[in-house]
């Protein structure tokens, strides 16, 4: 339980969808008061620079100090953005996550990376954002997860956070992958799912504690990310250059996670040496549940160009990954060449 006795001040950053549906209950149930409460708009999109400087300007204007707690009540874009602004705030301010989605439960609202998406000015040509390409390790004071805030969540929400929780089982054993696979989503609103919730995070936090600044063994987490974060930005320029108004092009981050893993483990078979039945399984789930990949053989250039400003790539021109040799056995720092990428997306399509 939070003792919000220590804080000087409690504020409450969240975005419009969330603030409609889960504001006032989440208030009431957290038995302190609220100075304050910054609104965003809601979407990817809006994860970027000028939002964390709207809510700079927000605790500034509330003068707030270093003594006061931060609450980032929403999905992954104000778990990320809010825990990047509290942290850089005065240099730092506290915060904790309440996470309203499947995908921030199971991964942002967890591990203490924080960060925007950002567009360097030497592509000022470009749309694309790079995926959480500014941001810094800080870690909550706590993360309140509350499945049955889960119900509030359409479909396609709960697949994308099923998405990093199939990533977690592959990172594990063949029993929990298994598991997963054939779970009914029909039963997110049962004491079992919460229970594969509560066993995924505490996954995830176990990795994050033996590395929290991603210099070794974290970086497993990374399976299907730099495939799948270069799909991601790649979808979110078509929508942005769109001339058909509210054309909706992009996918949920989950979704291209997934699309990111197939596309991987493709490459674990030709590099690691992967059994062929587990790309074969991993893909057919995605494509049951999550379509084919939105992406086309002539999209592979623009694909590789956003995988060589990956921020996990160590050296200019060459691009990294974590692969697995088996489930349960991830190989990361894996460098692949853009012949292999090619085949790659080339068996994605």
């Amino acid at each position: 339980m939070i003792d919000f006795s220590s804080y000087d001040r409690v504020f409450l950053l969240t975005d419009e969808q969330v603030a409609k549906c889960c504001l006032p209950v989440v208030c009431s149930d957290l038995g302190t008061p609220i100075s304050d409460v910054l609104v965003l708009p809601a979407g990817e999109q809006h994860k970027n620079l000028a939002s964390v400087q709207r809510i700079w300007d927000w605790l500034f204007a509330q003068q707030a100090t270093r003594s006061s707690l931060l609450i980032n009540l929403g999905g992954g874009v104000i778990c990320d953005m809010g825990g990047f602004a509290a942290s850089t705030y005065m240099r730092g301010m506290a915060y904790i996550n309440i996470p309203t989605t499947l995908l921030a439960m199971v991964d942002a609202g967890t591990g203490g990376k924080t960060g925007i998406d950002y567009t360097p000015m030497s592509e000022a040509g470009s749309t694309a954002s790079l995926k959480n390409a500014i941001g810094v390790f800080a870690e909550p004071v706590d993360t309140i997860i509350r499945p049955e805030l889960l119900s509030t969540l359409p479909a396609e929400e709960l697949l994308s956070g099923y998405a990093e929780m199939i990533k977690h089982a592959v990172l594990q054993n063949p029993k929990t992958l298994a598991e997963l696979l054939n779970y009914d989503l029909r039963q997110v609103a049962t004491p079992d799912f919460g229970e594969l919730i509560r066993r995924s995070v505490a996954f995830k936090q176990s990795v994050v504690e033996q590395d929290p600044h991603d210099k070794g063994r974290r970086q497993i987490l990374n399976f299907g990310h730099t495939v799948g974060h270069a799909i991601e930005a790649l979808l979110l320029e078509r929508e942005q250059k769109s001339e058909v108004r509210n054309q909706k092009s992009a996918k949920p981050h989950g979704y291209c996670v997934m699309y990111g893993m197939v596309a991987e483990a493709y490459l674990s078979h030709m590099i690691c040496g992967l059994p062929a039945e587990v790309v074969s399984t991993l893909n057919r789930f995605m494509l049951e549940n999550y379509g084919t990949a939105p992406v086309t053989c002539n999209d592979f250039d623009a694909l590789l160009r956003l995988m060589l400003h990956d921020k996990k790539n160590k050296e200019q021109g060459t691009i990294v990954c974590t692969l697995l040799q088996s489930v349960g056995q991830p190989v990361t720092g894996q460098t692949v060449t853009p012949e292999q990428l090619r085949e790659a997306i080339e068996y994605l399509c």
